[in-house]
């Protein structure tokens, strides 16, 4: 399992205090997973996953408040964010630490997971 770290910048518009993070290179070849980021401080979340699926290419976005065990997220609908295609997602769930992680795929998986967050 390769970690990728995240890259992260700040965006000051309007009064408004912001961020995006984003993960890129995450592969199924070695079942890749975001370096966990802490900034639950952060109400507002969604993410954006781009990039090239492959055959069965899954991402799961997980939450977690000891930084140890982790669970996949839901987004507004209750739906586990269990990604097989390219879209946007508002998170639910607020807690300390969220990543994301390859599940599955084939050779050709490479995705970027790029997450917005507003600070109230």
């Amino acid at each position: 399992m390769a970690v990728r770290t995240a890259t992260v910048t700040s965006i000051d518009t309007f009064g408004d205090h912001c961020h995006i993070v984003a993960w890129s290179g995450l592969t199924s070849a070695t079942t890749d997973t975001g370096s966990p980021l802490e900034m639950g401080g952060s109400a507002d979340r969604s993410i954006q996953i781009t990039g090239t699926f492959g055959a069965g290419g899954t991402l799961l976005f997980e939450g977690s408040n000891d930084g140890t065990t982790y669970a996949t997220l839901t987004d507004p609908q209750g739906n586990a964010l269990s990604i097989t295609a390219a879209k946007i997602e508002t998170v639910m769930e607020l807690c300390r630490f969220v990543r994301p992680r390859i599940s599955a795929g084939d050779g050709t998986t490479s995705l970027v997971c790029t997450m917005f967050l507003r600070r109230p």
